[in-house]
């Protein structure tokens, strides 16, 4: 094959496609997407089979990695349910907000508009090619999607039915592309596309985060890490603390929302501890700690300072105790990634410090750092999580995959 002509011709035709995309009616979107949920489900074997087959090949890979390039009876149901959730959701496109007149007559406001081709670049989870798929779609877009060659057989499985709901629904099949080629230099290639590709999204480990960031021609919306805290505070109702932090680390262990630090206020660290050792032991988890948590629990390793900067995806959590709320907004500001911080607390006001003092995209009360998701925020799903400060943060869902221009209404003035 050559790569370099094969995404040349999937550039072109994701810009025609983008076009058509950007006049669709909500009507004709949402019965694409009703129809690509219905065909998932109805293909529920041959996607299962097609996952099998990147199981076996993938029989090397790292548990976290495995886990997230499964397919079962569960996440097909949830991609199915996630893209009627879509349909059902608001059409952004075309909204116009902040109109409001001037003193020449002319009336000034913002409508929302597509990005145009959207190309997102994703490892092992064969889920995401739908929920890019739906969110795409929804708001417009038309997307390029480069897959793991890990999961090369589940995604193309799922762009079969990708295609079968635009095919009913009278629009463009290229507007949802998966590159089907497990060539490496189509990634280089896509990275190069400034023409046809309006914004890249990956999603993955760091390197190949890093690797995009680095050498993409277009913006990129991303996250690196995904460093999360769940910090518990001395007023905290305790039973809620265990709860929540029980939770935070041992809900999944390979995703970037999972609490990898564990921090405690000196007053309540070993009552909590108490607790909480012998439930963490009992899932398998690798405890490290600070000083003063090895003097509370003398059996658990040492946590250097490498352990603050790292993101386990794994059974693995550093516990550090600390004085109180200032030092825990510290240690947070210095170690985080900028994903997701919980606080447990009863206290409004300490609340209300931890929210305005916590530099992250998420900053969670009283609540699990594993609802830092697109589908539990209501969004219907993600096409990723952004740590970046312009445009989108959080969890991007379709608004996240807009932009906005300025309208001018007028009747007859012009400038004086």
């Amino acid at each position: 094959m050559d790569v370099k002509k094969y995404m040349l011709d999937l550039g072109q035709k994701a810009r025609a496609a983008s076009r058509a995309m950007a006049r669709a009616d909500s009507l004709a979107k949402n019965t694409a997407l009703l129809a690509i949920a219905d065909s998932i489900e109805e293909k529920k074997p041959d996607l299962i089979a097609a996952n099998k087959k990147d199981l076996k090949q993938g029989a090397d890979l790292e548990p976290a990695m495995r886990d997230r390039l499964e397919l079962n009876d569960a996440r097909i149901a949830a991609m199915a349910d996630g893209l009627r959730q879509v349909a059902g959701l608001a059409d952004p496109v075309g909204e116009i907000t902040d109109l409001r007149y001037r003193p020449s007559g002319i009336q000034v406001g913002k409508m929302r508009v597509p990005l145009g081709v959207v190309g997102i670049i994703y490892e092992s989870r064969p889920n995401v090619t739908a929920d890019a798929a739906a969110l795409a779609l929804k708001s417009g877009n038309a997307t390029i999607l480069r897959g793991g060659s890990e999961a090369i057989h589940s995604n193309q499985a799922i762009a079969g039915c990708v295609r079968e709901g635009l095919k009913k629904a009278g629009l463009p099949e290229a507007a949802v592309q998966v590159i089907e080629t497990t060539d490496r230099t189509a990634v280089g290639e896509l990275l190069a596309m400034q023409e046809f590709v309006d914004v890249i999204i990956p999603r993955g480990g760091k390197g190949l985060i890093e690797r995009i960031s680095r050498e993409a021609t277009m913006p990129v919306i991303k996250h690196l890490d995904g460093i999360c805290h769940v910090y518990v505070d001395e007023q905290a109702d305790l039973d809620k603390a265990i709860r929540i932090a029980f939770n935070a680390k041992t809900h999944r262990y390979g995703v970037c929302n999972a609490m990898e630090t564990l921090l405690l206020a000196e007053s309540i660290a070993e009552v909590v501890l108490d607790v909480l050792v012998p439930m963490y032991q009992e899932k398998g988890v690798e405890l490290r700690g600070c000083a003063a948590t090895r003097a509370i629990v003398p059996e658990i390793a040492e946590a250097t300072e490498e352990d603050w900067h790292t993101e386990y995806l794994a059974p693995i959590l550093s516990i550090r105790i600390v004085q109180g709320v200032e030092e825990a907004i510290d240690h947070i500001n210095r170690y985080s990634s900028q994903h997701t911080d919980t606080i447990v607390t009863e206290d409004y006001s300490i609340a209300r410090r931890f929210l305005r003092e916590v530099d992250s995209s998420s900053v969670m009360v009283n609540a699990s750092t594993r609802f830092a998701d697109g589908y539990e925020y209501g969004l219907g799903a993600e096409i990723g999580i952004s740590t970046d400060k312009f445009h989108a943060r959080g969890p991007v869902g379709l608004e996240g995959l807009t932009s906005q221009k300025f309208i001018v209404l007028g009747d007859g003035q012009i400038r004086e």
